[in-house]
């Protein structure tokens, strides 16, 4: 969330960035009167107080004196401050408890950069990677292509799980493996650390992070313990250091996550979204940077630099486009996607998302590092490096044979082991 001295004190810049995100400016609005009424409740809370702690004094030395009428009359006109000070109490923790709820729901501000528009029809493309496949047959889309082959097995998930869960079997699995490894090594050969997070989170550590009003329907929870199965290892990663002061030494922080990643994927969804593209289920290597406020929009790029390169080694065509503001969730201050173009379905779509949130997640978390002025808060970013089921979609729609099998990219024929394969 947004620090609170932005409200009191850049109000102008918080509204400037709700009218490029076409949103009214009435929560900001409450926030501030909240505060104030939060502030002016602990100040006369506070008079009433010192009033108390003179009259006590008062009191004592009339008493002292032999002067019991006196004291009685001091007594007597500070009898309900106590009552005045409890009811001035709750009001101050309702108004900021209003006051932090709403500040949870008010979105980060935007870079510059940002391209204004409604929707994602208005996102801008940023470059143009690797060659379009082009065919002399008709491609398949990857759910024919898993058919034909019998690498995925829906019809027994479902029987065990439900929809839109799946058995993986055979080369294909073989390659999904192989793709875990080969996205971690990459990113570990670039310095970053290789960690593997609980699976699960508590609902603290989750507000810390994303805006749940917005998330929690995608989410699985678990009753009764009252904890959620991660969306994406970003969640868990970037909370691990929540509440926490940073020693400057440490920064900047550079981790790869890898993990299972469960997510509701509710609504309708066009035939494209059927096989392993949108699934409830599904692996995830992920970079997270926490760093200095000053050195995060390079790492932002370093970030996108990182995906970039994973991708050309797999020798796949896909495209970075800028995401607009009316594209744009409640967390990111930027954000660029990479869209892999799929033959079989004739569309570029989303494989990697890379997002600088600045300090919006730290303010949440209260994670911050030292410095000679006090404490302040960290930035944060996170970037797919690979959702290996949609990764898998592209390798199967771009590098599919005629006959149906699929060419393995040459990075990836040293993790199949010993029976390493050209084309499953």
């Amino acid at each position: 969330m947004l620090d609170m001295s932005m409200f009191r004190d850049h109000a102008d810049v918080i509204r400037s960035d709700h009218d490029r995100r076409g949103i009214p400016h009435d929560s900001i609005d409450e926030v501030i009167r909240l505060d104030g009424e939060w502030r002016k409740s602990r100040y006369e809370a506070d008079q009433l107080r010192k009033e108390r702690n003179d009259a006590a004094r008062g009191i004592a030395e009339a008493k002292k004196s032999g002067d019991e009428a006196a004291a009685n009359a001091i007594l007597s006109e500070v009898a309900d401050i106590g009552a005045k000070i409890d009811e001035l109490a709750a009001y101050s923790d309702e108004c900021l408890l209003k006051r932090d709820s709403l500040r949870m729901g008010i979105p980060n501000i935007l870079h510059e950069d940002v391209p204004v528009g409604e929707d994602d029809q208005k996102n801008t493309l940023h470059s143009l990677h690797g060659e379009k496949p082009e065919f002399g047959f008709e491609p398949r889309n990857h759910n024919d292509l898993i058919d034909m082959n019998g690498w995925v097995d829906q019809a027994r998930g479902a029987k065990v799980a439900g929809s839109r869960f799946y058995f993986m079997q055979g080369d294909l699995a073989r390659l999904e493996m192989a793709l875990q490894q080969y996205g971690a090594d990459f990113l570990m050969d670039r310095g970053y650390t290789l960690v593997q997070p609980p699976l699960m989170m508590n609902r603290e550590a989750y507000e810390g992070v994303t805006d749940l009003s917005d998330f929690e329907t995608v989410m699985y929870g678990i009753d009764p313990d009252k904890y959620y199965l991660i969306a994406t290892s970003e969640h868990p990663l970037t909370a691990m250091r929540m509440d926490e002061i940073i020693e400057p030494s440490e920064l900047p922080i550079k981790i790869v996550g890898v993990s299972p990643c469960f997510r509701r994927e509710v609504g309708a969804h066009g035939l494209s979204d059927r096989g392993i593209w949108r699934v409830h289920q599904f692996t995830k290597v992920e970079q997270i940077v926490i760093c200095k406020p000053d050195d995060s929009w390079d790492h932002h790029e370093e970030l996108l630099g990182n995906a970039i390169g994973l991708w050309d080694s797999l020798g796949l065509h896909y495209r970075v486009v800028n995401i607009c503001t009316g594209d744009m969730g409640t967390v990111a201050a930027k954000k660029y996607d990479l869209e892999a173009w799929l033959p079989g379905a004739g569309a570029y779509k989303e494989v990697v998302s890379c997002s600088n949130c600045t300090d919006y997640q730290a303010n949440r978390l209260r994670m911050r590092y030292r410095t000679s002025e006090g404490n302040s808060a960290v930035h944060t970013l996170n970037s797919t490096a690979i959702a290996t089921s949609r990764t898998l979609v592209a390798i199967m729609e771009q590098c599919q044979n005629e006959d149906g099998s699929v060419s393995v990219p040459e990075v990836l024929r040293p993790y199949l082991g010993k029976n390493a394969l050209e084309s499953l």
